[in-house]
This record gives structure tokens, sequence and C-alpha cells, in this order.
């Protein structure tokens, strides 16, 4: 048998679609916008493969800008989970700049999704999609539009762990028994940490807190949370004098006593807020985790870790 005979049907199988599915060996190229959406897809992927996460440590997830080697992952990769524009639009641009190879997928947009408005009203699936092609939170007029922080509500990370699984089966069918079977462990550890927060924050409902900026709405509203009011209400908007005042007048007549800064925001604000007022300054909230160490534990560290920080300041004042 000749060299050529044992060569075609590499040329063939490389020529034809129906190769297509058995020729994808390689473990897939995957990227990831935030550290929370990069542990969920690490669980999924398990001991197969790590997904690469743009958003680095201490990073502000509004307002990144990718590094040129970023830029180069995000180009080559088979699949990219986002949040969505929403939440971090200059990704939306890198997108559409670097010639993405593969699929993304905004996991905001996704079917079986609970969204809520910043006005604390539902939205349904259309509203995302449109939300997807209008403005970013930070360049919205306060109250409106969906909240893009929904990783926050723990029934939004196992539906988004169901998705990462199909999409992740689909490019890569070897492996989809192990992508099921991740995903079913992922689901039961979310489950495991969502009973373990509720006993955390039991008793906690009635206290009013004042966090920073408004990104714990899906939090609160799955744990029976009560947010009084956030110093900031748009991502990219630093708070006027005017504003100072109103969050003051809200603290002072909800009696909060706890007022919450957040990572990679200027403390300065949280003090003038809380001069005089004798409102305790808790420690430092981290919506993304962006402090914490990547990885499969990641999602839950940081859900665990926004529970004991608001269960620690607000538990003295019941």
């Amino acid at each position: 048998m000749s060299r050529h005979t044992l060569l075609a049907p590499v040329f063939l199988c490389l020529m034809l679609p129906i190769c297509a599915n058995t020729a994808f060996a390689r473990t897939p190229q995957v990227v990831a916008d935030i550290p929370a959406v990069g542990s969920l897809v690490a669980q999924v992927m398990g001991d197969i493969g790590t997904p690469k996460v743009l958003l680095t440590a201490g990073a502000d997830a509004h307002s990144f800008q990718l590094r040129p080697t970023q830029a180069a992952d995000l180009a080559g990769a088979d699949l990219v989970f986002w949040v969505g524009p929403g939440l971090t639009p200059w990704l939306e641009r890198a997108i559409e700049g670097v010639g993405l190879r593969g699929e993304a997928v905004a996991l905001l947009a996704s079917d079986g999704v609970h969204l809520r408005g910043f006005d604390g009203n539902s939205h349904g699936q259309d509203d995302a999609h449109d939300h997807a092609h209008s403005h970013a939170h930070g360049d919205e007029h306060p109250g409106e539009g969906v909240d893009p922080h929904a990783w926050l509500d723990p029934a939004n990370a196992a539906v988004w762990v169901d998705v990462i699984a199909a999409h992740l089966s689909e490019t890569d069918p070897e492996h989809a028994a192990a992508y099921a079977a991740n995903a079913a462990a992922a689901k039961a550890r979310i489950a495991a940490m969502d009973a373990e927060i509720a006993t955390t924050l039991a008793g906690l409902g009635a206290v009013p807190l004042i966090v920073f900026h408004d990104a714990y709405g899906y939090f609160a509203d799955h744990f029976g949370l009560t947010i009084a009011g956030a110093i900031t209400l748009g991502d990219a908007a630093r708070p006027g004098a005017a504003r100072i005042a109103a969050i003051r007048e809200v603290l002072i007549e909800t009696g909060a006593r706890c007022i919450f800064p957040e990572a990679q925001h200027d403390p300065a604000l949280v003090q003038a807020v809380a001069e005089g007022t004798g409102a305790t300054i808790a420690a430092p909230l981290d919506p993304t985790g962006s402090a914490l160490a990547f990885g499969p534990d990641h999602y839950g560290d940081l859900m665990r870790g926004l529970a004991e920080t608001i269960a620690r300041c607000a538990r003295p004042a019941i």
C-alpha cells in the first residue's frame, strides 16, 4: 500500500463536512468574561480543559480594557461565554472587532433566566435581547433597563450551567456525556451553597442595607434581603452632591446601620454618606469576586463571601 493511499482518507476528511465533528480532536478553546462565569464553565469542563478568563484580578468588569494577548485568545476561541453587553460593553466591541472564530454566548439572554430590572420588576427574555442592543447599564438613566448582575441569583447560575454544557457538547460531542455529568454535579454544588447561604442570612431580611452601587438586587431578591439604597445607580456614574445628600436621607429615614463599600471604587464616597450618621462602614463587597482565586471554586467562594460580609455587619443590628 502506498503512502498516498494511507493519506487519502485524511485529506478527504479534512475536505468533507461530514467529518467536522470527528475531526475536532483538540480541547475546545473557551473564554469567559468574568471570573464567576469562568468558574461555572470550569466546573462543566472539569478535567477536559480550562477556560481563560478575560477580567484580570482586581479589575472593574464595566470598564476593562483587553490586552493584545487577550484579544488573540478571544479571536481564536471556539466558545465565548459572557453575561452580555449590559455588563461588559467593551467585550461586545471586542467580539465584533477581532473576527471571532467561534460562537459568543450571551448568558443573560438564555431561556429560563430570571431577569429583573433596576426598578425591582421582573423582565422577560425579549427585554434581555432588546437590552443587548441598547444601552450599557452605566450609560442609562437610573432605574432603567435589565439588571445584568444575574449570576448573583443561584437559580440563574444553575440555568447557565445547563446552557454552558449544551454549547460545549455541541462543539465537542466526544465529551458530551462528561459535560452533562459535570453540569449535574455543578448544580448540586450550587443547591448546597444556596441552602448554606440561606442559613447564614436567616433573620436578616428586615435589616435595611446601603450598598455602593445597584448590583445586588438578584442576591437580595433571592435571599430575602432589604437593599434600602445605593450610593450610585450607574456603574459608570460618579454621584454628585445631590445624590450623596439623597442617600444620606434614605439612610437616616430607614435607620440603616450598615453601609457597604465596594472593591475597585472610591471609599471616600462611602465615608461622605456615613459621616455623622453613626452608621457602620462594613467590609467591602465585590460582586464579581475579582480579588478571589479564579477556578471552579470561585463562584461558591464569591457567593458565600457576600453573605458572610453582610451577616457580619447586619446581625448585631437586629
